[in-house]
């Protein structure tokens, strides 16, 4: 199978340079990995904005939230030397404890095209409390009726869990607390009751017995979540071998709940692949795609802050075209569009 997906001629759509940092002694490294929404006729982004100082050499240095310095912030910062493993540019672990290299908020960018985006000035949410202290990344975002529910990686030392904010303006938010705790993310909330119940797919991902695979679970309340089920996993030899995770909210056809999810391989290469269940019972999935519907080719996509990497979660649908929103390189939003007819034609039974 050819990559299916047509990306936008003016990608990257967003990049660090078109944002400006949320304070002077910090810099934007990453824009990456929005949430997606239509309201009041445009289209809006809610992205992952990952900061941090700006680096001098032989040291690393990174902001965690902590109310009480000056600011909310405080700077962590070490010799390379001194550090166990400065190796990944993600993470870093000093005398066993792992930090971020990176804090991460959320900003709303908006487009009247869907394709040229302004982004807001200041951010609109930042991590609050100590299950967030890392940050928060990765939003999806929902919309059930009037009201848009937000679902993001909530992150600490404690570890990434599932974190909850809903609005109906984005311009307040009500706050719910962390619902899956750690290790939990990649939380996609299906965007209608079935059979009484609403139904999300996320990803408990733990160093041992098990892996990273993808659940189903499912809510009286959106708040409560049990009769929970395994329903993908990795594939030996395949370009989703090692782990895979959810992407935006899944999309209703005629032939099932069609979800887009990330898969990686050995060679931490990030592709795109389908997932399709069925609409009167989710737990069951009726059909995967065998190989991946996108994988990095483009020149932002294969080099930047984590290069070979295209990951998604936040799309728009209309007709037959899915827009998709996606992190390139972890460094980068892009825009690609899909045919939802082409896709579906391409799944096969598991």
């Amino acid at each position: 199978m050819s990559d299916l997906a047509l990306r936008f001629p003016a990608n990257p759509i967003i990049r660090p340079s078109d944002v400006i940092p949320s304070r002077p002694d910090m810099e934007v490294t990453c824009v990456l990995n929005p949430g997606a929404f239509r309201f009041q006729g445009r289209t809006g982004l809610l992205l992952r904005i990952a900061e941090r100082p700006v680096q001098e050499a032989g040291w690393v240095s990174t902001p965690v939230l902590n109310p009480a310095q000056p600011g909310g912030i405080e700077i962590v910062r070490y010799r390379v030397a001194d550090c166990d493993d400065a190796s990944d540019p993600r993470v870093f672990t000093h005398r066993g404890k792992a930090y971020l290299t990176t804090l991460s908020h959320l900003r709303l960018a908006w487009s009247d095209d869907g394709v040229r985006f302004s982004t807001d000035p200041a951010p609109s949410l930042m991590g609050e409390g100590p299950l967030e202290s890392f940050g928060i990344e990765d939003c999806r975002v929902t919309r059930i009726g009037d009201t848009y529910h937000l679902h993001f990686t909530a992150v600490s030392d404690a570890g990434f869990g599932v974190g909850y904010i809903t609005t109906s303006d984005w311009k307040t938010y009500q706050r719910h607390g962390v619902i899956l705790p750690p290790p939990n993310k990649d939380f996609a909330l299906f965007p209608e009751k079935i059979d009484g119940y609403y139904y999300a797919l996320h990803r408990p991902t733990h160093d041992s017995l098990g892996g990273p695979y993808i659940w189903i679970s499912r809510s009286p309340d959106l708040l409560h979540w049990g009769d929970h089920h395994c329903v993908a996993r990795p594939r030996p030899g395949a370009w989703d071998s090692q782990k895979i995770g959810g992407g935006a909210e899944p999309i209703k056809t005629e032939k099932g709940w069609l979800e887009i999810y990330h898969g990686v391989a050995r060679d931490s290469q990030y592709c795109l692949g389908l997932l399709l269940f069925d609409l009167h019972d989710p737990r069951k999935l009726l059909a995967r795609s065998e190989l991946p519907i996108m994988k990095p080719t483009a020149p932002y996509e294969l080099t930047g802050f984590l290069g070979n990497v295209v990951f998604t979660n936040g799309h728009t649908v209309h007709g037959d075209e899915i827009t998709l929103y996606y992190g390139a390189s972890d460094e980068v939003v892009c825009g690609a569009t899909l045919s939802l007819k082409q896709l579906l034609s391409t799944l096969e039974t598991p």
